[in-house]
C-alpha cells in the first residue's frame, strides 16, 4: 500500500483511463484510484447512449466505449484501487504526495493526475417516501438497459437536456412516455426538443411529482399542478428522475494544497495539464483553460499532456512526449501476438 508510485491517477473515466494507458506507455509505475466499483467514471451514467464524437470510432454505446477504454487502460498492468474515495492530498518534505482515502488508507506517489471530472457525481433526489426501497425496483436516475423499459408506461421527471434525450430514446420503445416538468418550456438542444414535441410522448408542463405509491414497485405517481395547486394520479410502470447531479468537490477543500479553481468550473490550468500545485496535473473535465475542448476526444489529449508533464517531473531528462505507436518498442512487442492471430484468420 505504501510503495511510492511514479503517478497516481484519481478518477477512472475516459481521461483517467487513457492517462493510465499512456503512463504505462511511458514506463511509469502507475496506480488508479476511483470511488466506483468498476472502471468507467461518468460513462456509467449513460451506458445506453450512443456516442458519436470519438475520432475513428463509429457510433458506439457508452457501455461499449467504457469496456474498450478499460481494456486499453490495463495494457501495462497498473495497480487499480476501486470503491475508495480520495479525501485529501498532502505533500511531504521530500515532495512525495500523500494521498488519503475514506478508508484511512495512505497512498504515496511522486506525481498525481486529477481526472475526477467536475467532482464526484450523486444524482439529485426528490425525497419520496420509500424512495430507497423503490430504487431497488422501478425508480431510476439513469437508463441502464433500454430493454427494461420496453412496452412500459414510463414517467420522466425533469425537462433539461438529459431528460429530453432519454424521452426521445425511450419513446419508440416504451408503451408510453410521460414527462412532468415544473417550467413551461423544455431546455436543451432545439432539434431534440422539437423531435420530442412532435412525438407520441406526453409533456405535462407546470407539474411535479409530489410522491409515489405502491408496495414493492411504484404503481402510481401523485402529480402536483404547480399553478392551480391541484393533484392527480398517474398509473406508471417505471419512473426516471432526471434533476441533475450534486458535485462533491470536498477533495480540493479538505487538502492543505492551494488548488486554484477556474471561474467557470474545474481546476484552472494550462493545455499541458499544469495546475496551481507543482507535481499535480489534471485532465478531462477536472481541467479548464482557454481553448478547452469539452469532448471525450479532448479528454484524451489532456490525458497525454498530463502524463508527459508527470513523466518529466519524475525524470527531468525524459523526452517531452512518448514515441508514436508505430515506432514504439513496447507496442511492437505487444503487436506480435495480434499479428500472429490475424495471420491465422
Amino acid at each position: 500500500m505504501n510503495d511510492c508510485y511514479d503517478v497516481t491517477i484519481i478518477g477512472a473515466g475516459p481521461a483517467g483511463l487513457f492517462s493510465a494507458f499512456y503512463a504505462g506507455l511511458r514506463q511509469m509505475k502507475t496506480k488508479i484510484i476511483d470511488n466506483h466499483s468498476t472502471l468507467g467514471g461518468k460513462l456509467h451514467v449513460y451506458p445506453e447512449k450512443m456516442i458519436w464524437d470519438v475520432g475513428g470510432i463509429t457510433p458506439i454505446l457508452g457501455e461499449d466505449l467504457m469496456l474498450q477504454l478499460t481494456e486499453q487502460a490495463q495494457t501495462f498492468d497498473p495497480t487499480i484501487i476501486l470503491e475508495k474515495t480520495v479525501t485529501k492530498i498532502e505533500q511531504s518534505e521530500n515532495q512525495t504526495f500523500k494521498i488519503t482515502t475514506n478508508a484511512g488508507e495512505i497512498h504515496l506517489s511522486k506525481t498525481v493526475i486529477l481526472a475526477v471530472g467536475g467532482g464526484i457525481l450523486s444524482p439529485k433526489k426528490i425525497g419520496f417516501s420509500k424512495e430507497e426501497h423503490f430504487e431497488k425496483t422501478n425508480l431510476h436516475y439513469t437508463v441502464d438497459k433500454l430493454a427494461n423499459f420496453r412496452d412500459k408506461t414510463v414517467l420522466i421527471s425533469g425537462g433539461g437536456k438529459s431528460a429530453v434525450d432519454w424521452a426521445n430514446t425511450l419513446e419508440p420503445i416504451a408503451k408510453k412516455v410521460i414527462m412532468t416538468y415544473r417550467k413551461g418550456e423544455l431546455t436543451g438542444h432545439e432539434a431534440e426538443i422539437q423531435r420530442l414535441i412532435n412525438s407520441s410522448a406526453e409533456i405535462i408542463y407546470h407539474t411535479e411529482i409530489k410522491d409515489v405509491e405502491g408496495d414493492d414497485y411504484i404503481e402510481r405517481a401523485i402529480i402536483h399542478q404547480v399553478e392551480t395547486d391541484e393533484r392527480f394520479h398517474l398509473e406508471v410502470d417505471e419512473v426516471i428522475i432526471n434533476h441533475g447531479y450534486d458535485r462533491d468537490n470536498d477533495l480540493y477543500e479538505q487538502s492543505p494544497l492551494e488548488f486554484m479553481m477556474h471561474e467557470q468550473h474545474g481546476l484552472a490550468g494550462s493545455a499541458y495539464g499544469d495546475i496551481s500545485v507543482p507535481g499535480i496535473f489534471a485532465a478531462g473535465d477536472s481541467l479548464n483553460y482557454n481553448g478547452k475542448l469539452h469532448l471525450i476526444a479532448g479528454a484524451f489529449q489532456d490525458a497525454a499532456n498530463a502524463v508527459n508533464r508527470a513523466k518529466q517531473w519524475v525524470e527531468p531528462d525524459a523526452d517531452k512526449v512518448a514515441m508514436v505507436s508505430s515506432h514504439n518498442a513496447l507496442l511492437k512487442e505487444k503487436n506480435k501476438p495480434l499479428f500472429e492471430q490475424l495471420s491465422k484468420q
